[in-house]
Formats: C-alpha cells, structure tokens, sequence
C-alpha cells in the first residue's frame, strides 16, 4: 500500500503544474486590474502611477514569464505577497485564517457523520416503515431548503428571537477576560449554530447515499448466512452491512476533502468569521491574485490528497480493490 501511495502522489505532481496553469490563465483573462482598486479610487492617481504599480506588481511581464516566476516561487514554497496595501506574505494570510476554518468544517464533517451513518443505514434496515418514512422527510428538507436562508432563520429564532446564541464573529467582546473554561465556552456558542447549519445538506446527502447502497447490500446472500450462523443484528448492520455499503460515502468523503478549506464561504460571510473561505472572496473581488492562487493551489492538492485518500479507503473497505489495485 505504500508503494501504491508513493506512485500516486508522485504523479499528483503534473496534475497539480496542470491545475496551476489553467487556474493562472483564467485568472488573468478574467475583467478588471488589480490596480483599479487602487488607482480608480484616487483621483489623484495618474497613468504613470498605474504603469509603475503594474511594474511592482510584475504584471508588465508577459503571462508565461509571470508563470515561470510564480511555479519557481511556489516549488520553494513561497505563495508570493498580497496585492492588497498591507503587501502580507500570502502563506501567513493563510495560515492565520486556516485554523478556523479546519475548525469549522471538520466540526460540520463529525456531525454529518455522526449522524448520517445511522440515520441512512437504519432507514435501509426499516425501509418503508414509519422511521425511513419520517426520516425522508426530514432529509429533504434539509437538502432543499437553501443553507443561507436557514443561516438567517437560525440568527433570528435562536439570537434574536430567544437570545440563546451569538449572531456574528467568533468570539465576545470581553473573550480576552475570560477564564480557560469561559473561553471555551464562548468559542462553542459562537460556532455551534454555524456548524449545525452548514451540517443539514451534507447529512441529507450523505444518508441518502447509504441508504440507497444498504438497500442492495441487505440483499446479498452473505447477509442471510450471517444471520443464520446466529450473530446478533447490532453485528450484522454495523459489521457486515455497514463495510460493504461505505464505498459510496468514501467517494463523497475523498471529493469533500477540498470543501475543509473553501466550503464555508457562505457561513462565513453571513456569521462574520474570519475564515479562509471569506478571505478567498475578497480575494477574488479585489483582483488579488496571488491570495487568489494561493487558495487554487490550496484546493487544488486537497482535491488530488481526497482522491488518493478515497482510494485508500476503497482498499480497506473492500479486499477485491485492494487485491487488485496493491498485487
């Protein structure tokens, strides 16, 4: 299995030059200049403060010599300096936000496990009773309502309306003044509506896929042989049944790998948490395209690192694979 990993993440390699290439292309065909936001706000700006800010920027350079500097930057690890006046190292942007945002998304991933894992596997076990009935219905409805509109109507039943949580921001005003516990308290208010949810679509997904992939697995005949032999039922659904009908949910798994970083765009901005999901969005409003490249690249080795971490999963899960993909 190791050998099959290295081989793999070696070929992640030209993938991810690919990737690099596509996304700096598109970049620079996309409308506007990251000197506008600076030049057209100032009247007092001339074209030749343009042309010298164009020239700071090394955006007078033509665009594969502007690739060349940026993949030799990037292959020592250095995502080059914002466009934005602060002119911040773009790998410190990043890593001031990404705690937060992990924080966040790996939160929304254990409560989505947490609870579709049971919730679809009983629903194929029960299927057509009263508890696969009522829990359709629940699941589509948090598949169809829209994530923003439940993130407003949790702000305003359970912030404002009952008072019972914090609307916005990460931490309170007096969050310095508290003790350890007192932090860690606030923290979890501030977090918990976020994380619930940015959890709904993901559970409703997610279950509905095991759901489906049980109701075929509880018809195999091995299923049968293991019942007869006299194993309890808790053995049979979460030992036998449960094995065999994760192949699916590893693939979703492995593709919501890259949403740890960049799927929360929506909760933050609506609840104010600095994030990099919030960061990348500004980013791409001001035409910042170092930070904006630097969250691409980010995505990028995630998405490739879910795929290899699915595939993996998909030997372990099931012994054909890995006979066939490890001999």
């Amino acid at each position: 299995m190791l050998k099959y990993a290295l081989k793999r993440l070696l070929l992640m390699i030209p993938a991810l030059i690919g990737i690099t290439i596509v996304s700096f292309v598109v970049m620079r065909l996309a409308p506007g200049d990251p000197t506008d936001q600076v030049t057209n706000l100032n009247p007092q700006a001339s074209q030749q403060a343009k042309i010298r800010l164009r020239e700071i920027y090394g955006l007078d350079k033509p665009l594969h010599l502007q690739y060349w500097n940026w993949l030799k930057n990037l292959a020592r690890l250095d995502l080059g300096r914002s466009f934005s006046p602060d002119r911040r190292l773009v790998k410190d942007k990043i890593f001031e936000r990404l705690p937060v945002t992990l924080a966040l998304n790996i939160a929304s991933m254990g409560v989505i496990l947490a609870i579709s894992l049971p919730l679809g596997l009983w629903a194929a076990f029960r299927a057509g009773g009263v508890f696969d009935r009522v829990s359709t219905v629940f699941v589509f409805i948090c598949f169809a309502a829209p994530s923003f509109w439940l993130a407003l109507l949790g702000m305003w039943f359970f912030g404002v309306h009952l008072g019972w949580l914090p609307t916005s921001g990460l931490t309170s005003l007096n969050f310095p003044n508290l003790g350890t516990w007192g932090k860690i308290v606030d923290l979890a208010q501030h977090l918990v509506m976020p994380i619930i949810i940015s959890s709904l679509g993901g559970l409703a997904g997610l279950s509905r896929y095991l759901r489906s992939n049980a109701l075929e697995v509880i018809r195999q005949d091995f299923l049968t042989t293991a019942r007869a032999k006299g194993l309890p039922e808790r053995v049979v659904v979460w030992k036998h049944a449960l094995r065999n009908a994760l192949i699916p949910v590893i693939t979703i798994l492995g593709l919501s790998v890259p949403g740890l970083i960049g799927g929360s765009v929506i909760m933050e901005s609506i609840y104010a948490i600095p994030g990099l999901g919030q960061l990348f969005y500004a980013a791409v409003m001001s035409r910042d395209y170092p930070v904006v490249m630097g969250g691409l690249v980010l995505g990028a080795v995630l998405t490739l690192i879910g795929n290899l971490l699915a595939d993996l999963g998909y030997a372990l899960v099931d012994p054909r694979v890995r006979d066939a993909a490890f001999r």
